[in-house]
Order: C-alpha cells, then structure tokens, then sequence
C-alpha cells in the first residue's frame, strides 16, 4: 500500500483487518452451530428477522432462514419467488429436499450456494434471504426484492432537449443494468468489488473489454483499492480519495446521472465506476473537452450541436474573465473603450461610494449567495428565490447607489456564463477562479489578466488522468492515431467522425465504416 493510501488507514481497523486476514468460518452441518454464529455477530440488530421452520412432506427437516425485515418479501405470499419456493419444499419428502436445493431442481432463479458463514453473513446485509439447512453445509442465498430504492426516475442535473430522459438509480445492479440495455455486448463487463470496512459497499468497473486499454481498467481497479476507510456512502468519496491531484480545483474524473452518457463512454473505451446508494457514475479517465460536451450533441445536427458547443466555450471565457477584463479596462485601459462608451461608464458610476474592485465582490458574493440559498431552498422555492433574490438585491443596490448599474450588468453576465457549462462540477473551478481573476485585474490591469491565465494554462497542461493528457485533443497531436477526428470545439457530420478518440485502443479506433468499404488508414 502506498503511503498516500495508508494515510487512510484508520488505527481501530486493525481488529477487523485481522479478523478477515483469519481463515474464514466455513458453514457448519450443524444447524445451531451455524444460528449461534449468526446471532452473535447480529446481537442488537433488531430489525434482522431469524425464522425457524420444517421443511419436508413430514416437516422433519429444520431449516433456519435470515433476513432483514423490509428487504426481503414476506416469504408466505404466494406471489413472492421465495414463498413459492418454501411453499414447494413443504411438499416434498425430506430425503429430496437436499437433492432438489443441489440440483436446483426447483428453477429458482439467482439461487447461489455459501462455504463460509462470512459470505452467508455479506449476503443477508447486501439485502437477500440466506437459508440454512439442518445436515447440509452450505448455505443459500436466495435473491429478493433488497432495499428500497428511489428506482429509475427523471435524469435533473443534466437535462437534454433530445435523447433519453432515464436518470440513474442508487442501486449499483440496476445501473449496470440501464447501461446493458443500451449496450447489448457480451464484451460489456461490469467487475464488481467491495469497499468500505463497515459499509460494504458494491463498487462495479464497467467497461468495453475489446475496446478499453487493460493497463487503464487495472490501474483503475489498483487504485479503488489502495486506501481502507469506514465506509463508502456514494461515488464522491472515491472520487476524492483515488484522484492523483488532490490539490487542483478541476475534477478529473466526470460525473453522470445519464446511463445513456455512461454508455457513450464505453462505447469510446473509457471505464464507468459505480457505487451502489449513488445515483451518479464517474466516467475516467477524463478530459477538458469531456466536460464542455453534453450527451445531446451525438442526437442533433452538427451544425446545432457545433453552434451550442462553441457558445458553452464563450460562456466559460465569459464566466472566468468578464468581471477581472471590466475591472482592468476601467481602471487601467480606458484608451481602448470609445469616447461614448467611457463617459456612459463615468455617468452610471457617478455618486457611488465605493471603488469598482469592491462593487464587483459585492455583488459576485451576493449571487453566489443567492444561489447556495436557491439551491437549498425545497420545491418550487428554488427558482423562485434566484429570480427575486436577484432582482430585488441588484435593484436596492442601484437605487441605494451602492453599485452602479453596469456592474449589475457585468455580474449577471458572468453568472449567466457558469450556468451554461454543462457540468455543475465543471462549472464550480470557474466560478472560484474568477475571484482570482477579479483581484488581478483590479489591482494589475491587463498584465495580471494574462499572467492569470498563463498560469492556469500551465496548470491545466501539467494535469492527467489516467496519463491521459487533461488538455486532449487540443494537446499531443503528433501522432495522427491520437485524436477524436472531428469531435473539438466544433462537432462534424456524424458519419466523417469514423475514429473513437484517444481512450481507445489503437487497433480498435475506427468505429465507422460504409459496408462494403475499407479503410485505408484502419
């Protein structure tokens, strides 16, 4: 383990750490032996049910069943799969109850056989049924409804004007599932693992085998488990603890509540990781471009997805550098504005009191709170108080000559600018950075605006995901294989983009060809 991984491990882990290296505790032929076990690693779990019965025609056969209560479906139901699959051992003779759970004769379906007491125990808190057998030493983990889940609802963080409106789950299983209905591929894997030393949590890679480079998807895996911690309650704690640059404000792995943007992904041969209680996806490795792009633009025309695209690119220019470009020309570079435009500028500032640097914070602070109040805010609330929230606050200001009305103006903007990035966590490092950007044009002009973004084009170069440059494609273009054709800034005719991009294997780039024809460069 690595030291940044092992500074994760907490010290009351050992305990538990040693008691999984241990050999594990293998069912026993015994039926109380195997109750007793149970019920004391279950002590005080009032909500898991032990339910003894006798199975068999001459109910001679004891059998204990475990469950948690609102997990598993009464098993007396007869529309219930393991009720009826009770309600069938009831009737046989005891000697064919063994043979018929052997030989699954019963065609019960997701019926799995248990050697060890620890797996029996994983599989009851995972939300099934475990049933153990008087003279038998294996137990049965029989799948049923598990917990309750929000199911498969409306996606609302990264709404679209076409293409599916499915939003993900917070259960890992159906979200494989929405990804594998839209890409019906045995070569689709999804590997599942656990994290989280009390939570347990199921973390599942799902990516294109044929098409995904192994050295990623191992590097992936080796790092998911490289740290040990309490407990992994949603995809964001694996972000946070597997990222490479911790310190830099942009996110290196993309997040999505799409499974059809999922699926976009590993039909380009990059890897989805899961968690279950997690209605969101990270999509690694990661670029620049990724961000700026929604899932839409491979369903619209490219010259409304091209036009779109380069309008999210001004609106991140806009969201970054209007107010740090307002407060330099205003204060520095008045030579470059027309006569008229100057002396507007002079006249609506006229009577307030503070200097533009301080207008500019004011108000920036105050949109930033409008917006954390907005979101917070239930229901039908949210929008509300962002649309009177802003009105009423930058209107009191005029009047109170507090700000000048094009500061107003200028805040707006810039505001407006972050909102149409795609992505919210995209959008969050602009709207930090911008702080940045206001301080160095207020108090160096133009020469703090440049060194401003030198440096963060520097930052921006020495980032990777997954050795996979964070400025791809618009970076490492010295190899012709290197690139998505097509798919930059502007997007082309969707049947010229023929080439998946870089996270592909080489051999495998080429995704479109017209039957019949050969590519030469293929």
């Amino acid at each position: 383990m690595s030291e940044k991984a092992s500074f994760f491990v907490p010290m009351n882990f050992q305990k538990g750490q040693v008691r999984k290296m241990k050999e594990k505790q293998p069912v026993s032929r015994q039926l109380w032996k195997n109750e007793s076990w149970m019920r004391e690693q279950c002590r005080d779990c009032d909500d898991i049910k032990f339910r003894k019965m006798k199975l068999g025609r001459e109910a001679k056969l004891s059998c204990l069943m475990i469950y948690i209560e609102t997990a598993v479906d009464n098993v007396m139901l007869e529309n219930s799969l393991l009720g009826q699959m009770v309600n069938r051992l009831w009737e046989m003779p005891a000697q064919e109850v063994y043979q018929a759970i052997r030989d699954n004769s019963l065609g019960i379906s997701d019926v799995q056989e248990l050697v060890s007491l620890e797996d029996a125990r994983r599989a009851m808190l995972a939300g099934n049924a475990v049933l153990f057998l008087e003279d038998y030493d294996r137990a049965l983990k029989i799948s049923s409804k598990g917990y309750a889940n929000k199911g498969v609802s409306k996606a609302e963080t990264e709404k679209v004007l076409r293409g599916s409106n499915e939003g993900m789950s917070d259960s890992v299983k159906i979200n494989s599932a929405l990804i594998r209905k839209r890409v019906r591929s045995t070569d689709l894997k999804v590997k599942e693992m656990f994290l989280g030393e009390r939570s347990d949590t199921v973390v599942a890679l799902v990516y294109m085998e044929e098409l995904a480079y192994p050295g990623v998807v191992e590097a992936i895996d080796r790092r998911l488990k490289s740290f040990s911690i309490d407990g992994v309650l949603d995809s964001g704690v694996l972000e946070q603890l597997t990222e490479k640059s911790w310190m830099t404000p942009f996110p290196q792995y993309q997040t999505t509540e799409r499974p059809d943007r999922a699926a976009q992904a590993v039909l380009n041969g990059r890897v989805v990781v899961l968690a279950d209680n997690s209605p969101e996806a990270l999509i690694l490795p990661a670029t620049f471009s990724d961000f700026m792009k929604s899932s839409e633009d491979q369903y619209q025309r490219f010259a409304i997805a091209g036009f779109q695209r380069a309008m999210r690119y001004v609106a991140m220019a806009t969201a970054l550098l209007l107010s740090g470009l307002y407060l330099a020309v205003i204060n520095f570079h008045t030579q470059i504005l027309p006569t008229q435009l100057v002396l507007s500028v002079a006249e609506a500032r006229r009577g307030v009191p503070f200097p533009s640097l301080v207008e500019i914070l004011f108000m920036e602070l105050a949109f930033e709170l409008i917006r954390e109040a907005g979101i917070r805010m239930p229901g039908m609330l949210s929008g509300t108080i962002g649309i009177v929230g802003g009105l009423i606050i930058g209107d009191a200001a005029v009047s109170a000559n507090l700000v000048s009305p094009i500061t107003v103006v200028v805040v707006a903007a810039s505001a407006l600018g972050a909102f149409a990035i795609p992505s919210e966590e995209f959008a969050a490092p602009f709207r930090l950075l911008k702080f940045g950007f206001i301080l160095a044009g207020g108090f160096f002009g133009m020469l703090g605006i440049a060194a401003g973004l030198y440096l963060l084009l520097g930052h921006l170069a020495s980032l990777t995901s997954f050795r996979i440059p964070y400025l791809m494609p618009f970076v490492s273009m010295e190899a012709e294989h290197n690139r998505a054709e097509g798919d930059k800034i502007f997007r082309a005719p969707i049947w010229r983009m023929r080439y998946r991009p870089v996270f592909a294997r080489r051999q495998q780039r080429i995704r479109l060809r017209e039957r019949g024809k050969q590519d030469v460069r293929g």
